[in-house]
């Protein structure tokens, strides 16, 4: 948690609400300068589970080793300050991971965006892959945050732990990624076809940095291209499609600067492709800019059933 005043109290009112009720709460403060700290203490004082740890600032992944070093659990979650769970989250994935038998080493679910009112606007994607996750981890990042996780604390030793390098190296943002690539070489994974985690992705907050996010994701790349030759052309279309969806990113929140680096980048390391997938995705703006100028609504799913 960092600067989180403004979500931390609904954060963790979604974890408190969790049907499996046995949870060890802990908040890591990466050295907050706003209320966030005097939020949580509120929180401690309803609710007995939680407890809070300071740290001098050093990043996602120091933050979520700290956590984890801090409690003796069996199982890790780790949820950012701005994201919301639905209380069956835990109890759905703890029984993904044991019908999954002693190799299944991480559960994830599936997530919606959420806007600061903690209303969904978009659904993430609906993947349905188990067991040995590697080639698809490759391919595509299927599971998008690190918030729609569980893991055995067994499979996030040996998978080291969260690695603060990337933070070092001036490209945090896909530490997410990087454990689950870590995880996938050491355990089998297991799937909660469930929308369980609530997303925000707000301006200021780390996933609206798309330049260095995009940054992050090709280094962890990168190194797995390295480790897994094999796969290399699944990871080429991985870093592809990041880059046009960070560059997509960078020109909807307003980050024109950065957009025009990443599409100069996409132009440049695929031309042809690159120039057709950026004259569709105009078309597909115009489009929907003059449904909405006229009055007619594009198809989306509805979604009634509260999840929070």
């Amino acid at each position: 948690m960092r600067n989180a005043e403004r979500t931390i109290a609904a954060t963790l009112d979604s974890i408190g609400r969790q049907t499996h009720a046995d949870l060890d709460i802990v908040v890591v403060d990466d050295e907050s300068t706003d209320g966030s700290v005097a939020v949580v203490d509120d929180r401690i004082r309803r609710d007995r589970r939680v407890r809070l740890i300071r740290q001098k600032n050093a990043g996602v992944a120091a933050a979520r080793n700290t956590g984890a070093a801090a409690t003796g659990a069996s199982f890790l979650a780790f949820v950012d300050a701005d994201d919301l769970w639905a209380p069956t989250k835990i109890a759905f994935q703890l029984e993904a991971l044991r019908q999954g038998g002693p190799t299944a080493g991480l559960a994830y679910c599936w997530f919606a965006s959420i806007d600061q009112h903690d209303r969904v606007i978009s659904f993430g994607p609906q993947p349905l892959i188990e067991g040995d996750a590697m080639k698809s981890l490759c391919a595509a990042n299927w599971i998008g945050n690190g918030s729609s996780l569980l893991i055995r604390r067994a499979a996030f030793e040996k998978a080291g732990g969260y690695d603060p390098t990337l933070r070092a190296r001036g490209a945090q943002g896909a530490e997410d990624l990087l454990m689950c690539f870590r995880a996938a070489e050491h355990a089998d994974f297991a799937v909660v076809p469930r929308y369980l985690v609530g997303y925000r992705a707000t301006p200021g907050n780390m996933s609206s940095d798309s330049l260095r996010m995009f940054r992050s994701t090709e280094l962890v790349l990168d190194e797995y291209r390295r480790k897994y030759p094999e796969h290399a052309r699944d990871i080429d279309h991985h870093l592809q499609a990041s880059l046009y969806w960070f560059a997509y990113r960078a020109a909807a929140t307003g980050r024109r600067q950065d957009a025009r680096i990443l599409v100069t980048e996409a132009l440049h390391r695929h031309p042809v492709a690159s120039a057709w997938h950026f004259c569709g995705l105009a078309l597909d703006i115009a489009r929907g800019r003059l449904q909405r100028r006229f009055g007619r609504r594009a198809s989306m799913p509805l979604y009634t059933e509260a999840i929070w």
